[in-house]
């Protein structure tokens, strides 16, 4: 959500990624123009929002009169690896550059994410604690 109340929404299998500045300097100190920057392959950026994940066809429910549907079936998703706060390494031709509320942001396909970073989750967020107490026989 965004100051004025607006919030973009990323359909598909689509990540809102807000990109990370290029390397101006080299390691040894030389000063690149952006023009140098732009020509990478590859870019990172911080995972903003993801879309519901890739559509799946629902099984099909074929009956004995398959042509009498009833009512339309609900998409199905594959989620996506990548979650919000991720640092994502992806194919930079790929990406589309747009600007909302003042900012820059990209949309990248899922596919064109080459590596993700992300925050080492605890334990305790993986397999929850067993205590006796929440089961009675």
């Amino acid at each position: 959500m965004f100051g004025d109340g607006r919030k973009l929404v990323v359909v598909g299998d689509r990540v809102l990624v807000a990109p990370t500045r290029g390397e101006e300097r080299t390691r040894e100190g030389l000063i690149l123009p952006s023009s140098a920057v732009e020509k990478n392959e590859v870019q990172s950026g911080k995972v903003v929002e993801i879309g519901p994940g890739t559509p799946m066809p629902p099984p099909a429910d074929v009956g004995d009169e398959p042509w009498k549907m009833s009512d339309p079936p609900t998409p199905n998703f594959l989620p996506l690896e990548a979650r919000v706060g991720d640092q994502v390494l992806f194919l930079r031709k790929t990406a589309i550059e747009i600007e909302f509320a003042g900012k820059t942001f990209l949309i990248v396909p899922h596919g064109a994410i080459l590596v993700l970073a992300r925050e080492e989750e605890s334990e305790a967020e993986h397999s929850p604690e067993f205590r006796a107490d929440d089961f009675q026989i």
